[in-house]
């Protein structure tokens, strides 16, 4: 699943994005400052755009914390999508890459391999999500996960789900049935890059020679 994703871009450009979709974004709560970041993790206070679910095309940027608690006291930080509609909270996750963990290939690394997915042709995306208000955290936001496709399945057994441009106002009008928009993207639409152990470089590439 899902623990730690990336947000670089910043709130700026982000807006004028959503401006040029046409997608009328407000700031209830003024324009979030928020600082670019290679790992947004559980708990973490991050942007989301809210669904407004009276107009379409419309929507709410705020700061809201990733996760709430189950009745178990474990956060709760992926979401199955399975036999659900999502009628109503909907939530874009803004992001420019998400991370999954596998187990490390060299026995000598303590840590998990990790690996970082961006949507190509997207400098930035969406990932799909709702939001839901809880009496000890307070407003906050999950992700919505679903069977992997292509990209993710050689590296983890569920996905979540990431929307592109075009998905988006979609996504926050809840007349749009959610099955539509929870599916995974085509194959070959995620590019993949080793973080963890990284890359070579060229010097230790040819050192291996």
């Amino acid at each position: 699943m899902c623990n730690d994703y990336r947000l670089e871009v910043d709130i700026a450009s982000i807006m004028e994005d959503f401006d040029d979709l046409q997608i009328k974004i407000a700031t209830p709560e003024g324009t979030p400052n928020v600082q670019p970041r290679a790992d947004i993790q559980i708990t973490d206070m991050a942007p989301i755009v809210r669904s407004l679910e009276t107009a379409r095309g419309a929507g709410e940027l705020v700061n809201r914390r990733w996760s709430w608690p189950n009745p178990n006291g474990s956060p709760l930080f992926n979401f199955r999508t399975e036999e659900r509609e999502f009628r109503s909270k909907r939530c874009l996750i803004l992001t420019d890459g998400f991370y999954e963990f596998t187990k490390a290939k060299d026995p000598r690394q303590k840590r998990k391999d990790k690996w970082l997915f961006t949507l190509n042709s997207h400098r930035w995306f969406c990932i799909a999500g709702i939001w839901r208000s809880h009496p000890e955290v307070g407003e906050a936001f999950t992700m919505l996960t679903i069977e992997p496709g292509e990209d993710i399945a050689p590296y983890h057994s569920r996905q979540i789900v990431p929307l592109r441009r075009d998905q988006w106002a979609d996504w926050l009008d809840p007349s749009i049935p959610a099955e539509e928009l929870l599916k995974p993207l085509p194959g070959g639409s995620l590019t993949v890059t080793p973080i963890l152990p990284p890359a070579p470089g060229p010097d230790q590439a040819a050192l291996a020679l």
